[in-house]
């Protein structure tokens, strides 16, 4: 499989209970797929310096996933190469009451990358249509009766989702939307290692538990969230998660093929520059 494999654009609907959440089934090597990650954050690194110096496009990457993903570690490892200057990433928490008091995009509308800079949600607005969905939070929203009482309350929600993205998207800002498809046993497995192995105790609460119990209801939240909302300016990526390596390679592909889409360079700069750049390169070789 390759990545066009977990890429869902609205054209196909997603059965995700049906996904691959490993490497195995793909047949993949291992340190073949390691010498390719290394290659692609290369390319991700130059093509970043280049979006950043061009400042005309910006990209927002949206990484979602149930507990003990490994969201944080994606983060790190594909993430890290790119120059901090150039990318802010932010991590929706629980919001606020400042933030409850606002619709549910206004955090995130603050939070949007500016042209020539790239952002990363760990979590995001797509919260409101999973965790909100599955434990009904909305029914404490002091909000009118009127929007609380729609039958078609989250579907709604999807439609501004996608309107919303399609308005980012004919404004300069390109959307990434990765899934980190996690195994139930993959999490079990993780859960156990943050309980026994000391220095991960700090990782493990028992939150992670409760919300486990409601695992099935997430599948189907997730599977509703990706049908509802993946177009193909805003594509979903869908991608293995019990192996880690294999995680990391198949974001790096996929933020790589946006900034390889975007395609920026570097400015060029105007005649009368150039002749002053000339003149200064002359005074300083004659000093």
């Amino acid at each position: 499989m390759s990545l066009k494999d977990y890429r869902f654009d609205g054209e196909e609907k997603l059965e995700l209970r049906g996904m691959n959440t490993g490497s195995k089934k793909d047949g993949v090597d291992k340190e073949d797929i390691l010498r390719r990650t290394e290659k692609n954050l290369g390319r991700i690194e130059a093509l970043q310096d280049k979006l950043y110096a061009d400042g005309r496009e910006s990209v927002l990457i949206i990484l979602q996933a149930m507990d003990a993903a490994g969201k944080d570690s994606t983060v790190k490892h594909v993430m890290g190469c790119v120059n901090p200057q150039g990318i802010d990433v932010h991590s929706f928490k629980q919001p606020t009451s400042e933030e409850l008091s606002h619709d549910y995009l206004w955090r995130a509308m603050k939070a949007l990358p500016a042209r020539g800079k790239m952002a990363l949600f760990n979590r995001s607005y797509y919260e409101d249509v999973l965790v909100v969905k599955v434990h009904a939070l909305q029914k404490n929203y002091k909000m009118p009766a009127r929007v609380l009482e729609d039958p078609d309350f989250f579907k709604k929600r999807y439609r501004q989702i996608r309107h919303f993205e399609e308005y980012l998207y004919e404004n300069g800002c390109r959307v990434v939307k990765i899934f980190l498809n996690l195994s139930r046993e993959k999490q079990k497995e993780r859960f156990l290692e943050r309980i026994q192995v000391e220095a991960k105790n700090w990782k493990f609460s028992q939150a992670d538990i409760r919300e486990r119990a409601y695992w099935n209801d997430y599948m189907d939240a997730y599977e509703a969230a990706v049908n509802e909302t993946a177009t193909r300016h805003s594509p979903w990526y869908v991608i293995p998660a019990d192996q880690k390596w294999y995680t990391r390679y198949l974001v790096s592909e996929a933020v790589l093929g946006v900034l390889e889409d975007i395609d920026p360079h570097y400015p060029k700069l105007p005649p009368e520059h150039a002749a002053e750049l000339q003149e200064c390169r002359e005074a300083l070789e004659n000093e």
